[in-house]
């Protein structure tokens, strides 16, 4: 896959050329690279920006950098998408992200100030993407955000493929507890189920984890795996003691949330007798 970022501040994206990222453009799975959109301005002093018609605070970027670059950056027989990191656009998925990963070449624009020109987007975006509701001072945070979901979803990046099918997300539940040597450490111990090589057991001990953690973390997303899905008998049995576990905590949570109320009452009675 070919990712090409629109900026005007391409130094920030060295991470991107390191670590995983790095290797996996070095073996030639990945292509990163940093269009500078100042090189592109025609302007005197070469600005990307102006104030914005209608007024307002801040400045908008503008148009013709933007666009000027996102041509030379397609050149000829582009097939993929162009995406502007906005803070209104649709948020950024796990599933966004893998549709994302199957296209052949993608080009983010990101952009600062107060925004950008609205015909630069009418004319060379795609779509507009969201890390989450926040809005950042530009958008290079969020293209890297993007470009590290993206390409660890690409076949070799890894290494090891069921590293992204099992992590949190993609298996519909958030990831289990993870441990390696040594087996304790100041008094902590790996959970048994773990040392005993019993790959069932494992696989058992791993569901029962990652459902617990979903349910108590993200329940709608709890609902969502557990809606329509056939499960066997053993892992219906460790379904029903996950929601069991989950409902006697909730219960017992509830009773000390009201015995703290009560003696919260009862405490600003007495203050108010001795008052």
């Amino acid at each position: 896959m070919k990712i090409t970022i629109l900026t005007i501040f391409p130094e920030m994206f060295a991470p991107l050329h390191q670590s995983i990222l790095g290797r996996a453009q070095k073996a030639g799975l990945l292509e990163i690279r940093e269009v500078d959109i100042r090189a592109y301005s025609k302007n005197k002093h070469h600005n990307t920006d102006d104030a914005p018609y209608g007024g307002g605070a801040g400045m908008v970027m503008l148009a013709q950098p933007i666009v000027d670059a996102m041509r030379d950056a397609q050149g000829e027989g582009f097939c993929g998408k162009r995406i502007y990191l906005s803070p209104r656009g649709q948020t950024l998925t796990q599933k966004k992200a893998e549709a994302l990963a199957r296209e052949k070449e993608l080009i983010l624009l990101c952009g600062h100030y107060e925004g950008v020109d609205q015909r630069a987007l009418d004319l060379c975006i795609d779509e507009e993407l969201s890390i989450g509701d926040y809005v950042l001072t530009g958008g290079e945070l969020g293209a890297m955000v993007l470009v590290d979901c993206i390409a660890r979803l690409i076949p070799g990046v890894l290494g090891c493929e069921e590293s992204a099918q099992t992590e949190s997300f993609s298996s519909g539940l958030l990831e289990y507890p993870q441990y390696t040597r040594p087996r304790e450490f100041e008094g902590l111990t790996v959970p048994e189920p773990l040392l005993n090589g019993n790959h069932a057991q494992i696989e058992d001990w791993q569901l029962e984890q990652a459902l617990y953690i979903t349910m108590k973390r993200r329940p709608e997303m709890a609902r969502a795996y557990l809606e329509g899905r056939k499960l066997s008998r053993k892992q219906k049995r460790i379904v029903d003691g996950v929601i069991a576990r989950v409902e006697e905590e909730e219960a017992q949570e509830r009773l000390e949330a009201e015995r703290r109320q009560a003696l919260f009452l009862c405490a600003l009675a007495q203050g108010g007798e001795k008052g």
